[in-house]
């Protein structure tokens, strides 16, 4: 009797501190003001000597002693970031200039615009691109020099086109395809020729005759532009051109200088990209000599980082980064390209080489080993040897900031339970000192939804599938809760982390009602290469096998309707969305689909054939991948959304979905945004997040969505 009313009390206690805990405000939930609640980490923290760090803490800068842990506030010089030049690049009115500290100096004046303008190492020369071709202007007398006079439409000297820039060298290139040597004696550039990729043609309807785009496409076994690699002085002469035949069928990827400028590192692939041979360029001759070859059954994918290969200083060979054996590993090759030994050995992945000590012969890196949805830090010797683990508990290191002798690392930390902390560890795995807790003085009395990550087994038993989940507040047991799921889907391309992550939507939804979910595949990079060669020739098989598996967990759990999952992305999710509502509809009831592939013929040369080869070899992957031939399967309430001007996946994949479905009868809502290339911006991009909600709480919650709500 003593017992049952000591529970009865205890339990009236608990119930007694959840009900004076804090709910959210509507600021709170709508302008995502968490501040007391959860701090912001500090901006930036910047290393100025090996002992030595500046952070921002309490509004303060703050110097930092790594040997006793002591602070002071730092001086005006110490705040200042020391400057890689004495001046920097500005393109003003599509000229150029140069800033100093004390004025603009204007360096060009002509009515063409400059475009990716790249200062010399040696901080003589500007190179850039113009017209389609690339010059150079020498700072101290202004003289500019015009390197190639070819440019037109289609030829592209130092300018990428379109599928090099979205595919191959990255969007962050901003289209820039030219290189400086280390000591800014030669520029290596490619020369694209597109006459032969297939024109596209994008609409819009402004204004009284409306807009016209027509741009170089290659999609699904089309003519690929035609590249050659250059080599030449800033100041002009003659270019010497990369022993290559550019009628080929090949890829061209990110060059490497090698230190001592006399060579160019070229990456060259084939069509088929299973191949990579990395070429020693000679930079007077333009000869070419076998570096490095790589060979795998499925593909290789081209780096656009800079990352496949890190230099030692000290002229003792490179780090080669490669995922031939399934998983991304570091190797260690002499500078003729011939292997010493592998650094890493063991079925994880490697994601960032932090820093060398070539004088004690140790790399430090993180990789994701633990667990595939954190990241930990580590080193190791170049042999091989001597690996350690340097970060700690059960977390995600998800930035760490290495000392310029490697004798510190700051480390910025959290889980799904533990708000972001930054803390001060040694290069031997020993806590110096906590810097900053972003757990603020309402943590604790303020009541949030839980957050936590599962594992969920695949179906046949071979991958412990990742599932993070927002679950509602204040859940009553035996209610079915509607479930959201956003995903994005593609290969490597994962989204769920063991990470701290707090919002006002998150947190209005879950308020609400509503399971909130992001899930990865066996294909999204947890499990390696290895894992992501099971999309090879078969695009959204597997990655809808998956999430049919973790929804049925979903609902076995006694917690999700089976009458309302729905699923929501951009891009790649998009195409997964639109595939759930037809391939996968007896699962997915709901969906909202962005930016979407609809058909993989309908997308570019390079990525689609990555993965899928072509039509001709692969009819059918082809087949099973597109959603249009399940349309006939649709069922539920899918929303279509499509910015109209989108350059990469183009409007013509929605505008053969609707036709599709208005040929069978089925209903769905359809959104196009005029001005919108792939994702759009300002008041139209309210207008999307509006219709979205809208769409949650008309289908999933059932009620008028609140005012509070609309942006």
């Amino acid at each position: 009797m003593k017992k049952a009313i000591v529970f009865i009390l205890l339990n009236a206690f608990v119930f007694s501190l959840l009900a004076q805990k804090k709910t959210f405000t509507n600021d709170q939930y709508f302008k995502n003001n968490l501040k007391g609640i959860v701090n912001p980490l500090p901006v930036s923290t910047r290393w100025i000597d090996n002992t030595h760090f500046i952070l921002q803490k309490d509004s303060k800068n703050i110097i930092i002693d790594a040997l006793t842990g002591s602070e002071r506030e730092a001086t005006e010089t110490e705040r200042k970031p020391a400057e890689k030049n004495k001046f920097s690049i500005l393109v003003k009115k599509n000229d150029l200039f140069i800033k100093t500290n004390e004025n603009e100096i204007q360096l060009t004046n002509d009515s063409a615009k400059e475009i990716n303008p790249v200062i010399s190492p040696d901080s003589n020369y500007v190179a850039y691109t113009k017209n389609n071709d690339l010059y150079t202007i020498e700072i101290a007398t202004k003289n500019e020099t015009r390197i190639t006079t070819d440019g037109s439409n289609v030829i592209l000297n130092g300018y990428a086109s379109w599928v090099y820039m979205e595919e191959i060298l990255g969007r962050s290139s901003m289209y820039c395809s030219f290189w400086w040597s280390p000591d800014s004696k030669h520029i290596a550039f490619f020369r694209s020729d597109d006459s032969k990729v297939p024109e596209y043609t994008l609409t819009d309807a402004p204004g009284q005759h409306g807009y016209v785009d027509v741009i170089r496409y290659p999609k699904v076994g089309d003519n690929n532009p035609e590249v050659k690699v250059g080599i030449v002085a800033p100041t002009g002469g003659d270019i010497v051109w990369a022993d290559f035949n550019e009628h080929d069928d090949q890829y061209f990827g990110l060059p490497y200088w090698k230190p001592d400028s006399k060579s160019l590192l070229v990456q060259w692939m084939n069509r088929k990209q299973n191949i990579l041979k990395i070429w020693e360029v000679n930079s007077t001759t333009g000869t070419k000599t076998d570096f490095l070859t790589e060979v795998q059954k499925t593909w290789i994918s081209l780096d656009d980082e800079g990352k496949r290969i890190t230099f030692l200083k000290n002229g003792k060979g490179f780090i080669y980064k490669s995922d031939k054996y399934g998983y991304d590993q570091l190797y260690w090759y002499d500078m003729k390209g011939k292997l010493k030994n592998a650094i890493n050995n063991g079925k994880y992945t490697v994601t960032e080489i932090n820093g060398i000590n070539e004088k004690n012969n140790v790399i430090y890196f993180t990789a994701r080993k633990e667990n595939t949805a954190r990241k930990d830090f580590y080193r190791v010797n170049l042999n091989g040897k001597e690996f350690k683990r340097l970060s700690f508990g059960d977390y995600n290191h998800s930035s760490i900031n290495l000392s310029p002798d490697e004798s510190y690392f700051i480390t910025t930390y959290s889980n799904a339970f533990t708000p972001s902390k930054m803390t001060l560890v040694d290069n031997n795995g020993k806590i110096i000192k906590e810097l900053i807790d972003t757990k603020g003085k309402d943590f604790e009395n303020t009541q949030m939804a839980k957050t936590e990550l599962i594992h969920v087994m695949s179906d046949d038993s071979l991958f412990s599938l990742p599932m993070k989940i927002t679950w509602p507040l204040n859940m009553e047991k035996g209610k079915k809760y509607p479930v959201l799921i956003s995903i994005y889907g593609g290969p490597n391309a994962g989204t769920v982390w063991d990470s701290w992550n707090v919002s006002g939507t998150q947190q209005w939804y879950a308020k609400e009602g509503l399971i909130q979910v992001a899930m990865d595949h066996r294909a999204s990079g947890h499990f390696g290469k290895a894992g992501v060669n099971y999309m090879y020739h078969n695009l959204g098989f597997w990655e809808m096998k998956d999430y049919s598996t973790m929804v049925k967990w979903l609902i076995a759990s006694g917690q999700a309707d089976p009458k309302k999952i729905c699923i929501t992305g951009f891009s790649y999710g998009g195409y997964m969305s639109c595939y759930a509502l037809t391939y996968g509809s007896d699962i997915f009831t709901h969906s909202m689909a962005g930016g979407s592939v609809i058909d993989w013929t309908l997308y570019d040369s390079h990525y689609t054939e990555r993965y899928m080869g072509t039509p001709s070899d692969n009819p059918e992957g082809y087949k099973t991948s597109s959603v249009l031939n399940y349309a006939d399967k649709y069922k539920g309430m899918l929303q279509i959304v499509h910015g109209i001007v989108d350059e990469n996946v183009h409007l013509q994949n929605s505008i053969q979905l609707a036709s599709k479905l208005q040929d069978l009868k089925k209903d769905f809502e359809y959104m196009t945004y005029s001005g919108g290339r792939h994702g759009w911006s300002g008041n139209k991009q309210f207008h999307f997040q509006n219709m979205k909600t809208r769409f949650i709480y008309k289908y999933l919650l059932e009620k008028e969505a609140p005012i509070e709500v609309i942006k």
